[in-house]
């Protein structure tokens, strides 16, 4: 099957922010959805519209040049979103799970495609209460796509580790800096990108999904990086919903300034350094069971790095792409979160998912994160 990829501007930015709903009274999780969206007239082509559960909505982003206009973009629909929320006596969160809430006990919003993910993924269907932070890039010619989906997915642990937001999975420590990463790869076509040389392979294997009823859309392709046509963007799904607006910055500069590293590699050469599958796979699961205390693996090194070791390398190597792209400041804020503590962090120092659930509260959409 042909699947066209529509044009887009290099390195242009968009963000999709999944945030729950929860009941400021019990501070359970809340299916408020679809009055959150309908009284801010959103809905599917909308900046604010429903996601798979009653419990969530999603906000979104327009096209933009620079990360700052895209996260400034987010906090006028997050203004929005909690006027409208606070009336029904319900809060905005962002994080990668709830941190008490059952999952299963969380309606699905009515509709075919997502009653279809639902039934096919049965038990692991009940189990997606959990938000992510999409951050589309925008890839100016389809040849480019597929070596930037692997370039992308060779930076995976880094991009997971900024964003680790879910230690609390039904009122317990799971152990893992993103308990979402976990749940997220259980579904059908989701986890971690297959390699693929050209745009062809692409299609073949688009194709054959479809003839054999594992998907039927090109979209329903949920890889943890992937190639979004119709959008004509690379979208890098890996990184846990955070709560605040400098977090989405960093996460959306990051991956920014790596697509455009990528794409300028490429352009220069028509070579991309990807990884082997395996350590890509073991990287992934580092990044989310230890987040920032993980030892990454690379191909040039004997041994493993310590996390903050191989960011701080990257981000040097990234200081001239981020001038160009005008994220300085965000790519900065990256390291800032580094040192201070991601969500994860914070929401365990708290000592409690009660405790987590009010600081994550109190932080969702504040520009910083709370100081200690």
């Amino acid at each position: 099957m042909q699947i066209s990829f529509a044009p887009s501007r290099q390195s242009s930015v968009g963000i999709e922010w999944e945030l729950g709903l929860v009941d400021l009274s019990s501070g359970e999780l809340a299916p408020a959805g679809q009055q959150v969206v309908e009284a801010c007239q959103g809905g599917p082509q909308e900046q604010i519209r429903g996601e798979y559960l009653q419990t969530m909505v999603e906000l979104t982003s327009g096209v933009h040049l620079r990360v700052a206009d895209a996260v400034d973009d987010l906090a006028e629909q997050l203004a929005q979103a909690s006027a409208v929320a606070a009336e029904l006596g319900v809060g905005l969160l962002g994080s990668g799970t709830h941190p008490f809430s059952i999952a299963a006990a969380q309606p699905i919003t009515p509709g075919a495609r997502y009653q279809r993910v639902a039934e096919r993924n049965a038990y692991w269907g009940s189990q997606m209460a959990i938000c992510g932070t999409h951050v589309h890039i925008g890839v100016d010619h389809r040849n480019k796509a597929l070596p930037i989906t692997a370039g992308l997915a060779r930076f995976y642990p880094y991009l997971l580790a900024i964003s680790c937001s879910s230690p609390y999975w039904e009122g317990a420590d799971s152990g893992y800096a993103s308990q979402r990463t976990m749940l997220f790869q259980q579904l059908a076509t989701n986890g971690l990108p297959y390699p693929m040389q050209d745009w062809a392979a692409f299609e073949d294997y688009a194709e054959d999904l479809l003839r054999s009823g594992m998907i039927s859309l090109p979209d329903e392709i949920r890889w943890d990086v992937r190639p979004s046509p119709k959008f004509g963007t690379v979208e890098n799904r890996v990184a846990d919903s955070v709560p605040t607006l400098g977090e989405l910055g960093a996460i959306a500069a990051l991956t920014q300034c790596f697509v455009e590293f990528t794409s300028r590699s490429y352009i220069a050469d028509h070579t991309f350094e990807a990884l082997p599958p395996w350590l890509v796979k073991e990287n992934k699961w580092r990044a989310a069971r230890y987040g920032l205390d993980a030892e990454v693996i690379t191909p040039r090194h004997e041994n493993p790095i310590p996390m903050r070791q191989g960011l701080a390398l990257w981000l040097e190597r990234l200081e001239p792409v981020a001038k160009d792209l005008d994220c300085t400041a965000e790519l900065h804020f990256v390291w800032e979160l580094a040192e201070r503590g991601v969500s994860y962090q914070r929401q365990l120092a708290t000592g409690s998912p009660q405790a987590a659930l009010q600081l994550l509260l109190a932080e969702t959409g504040s520009r910083t994160p709370f100081a200690d």
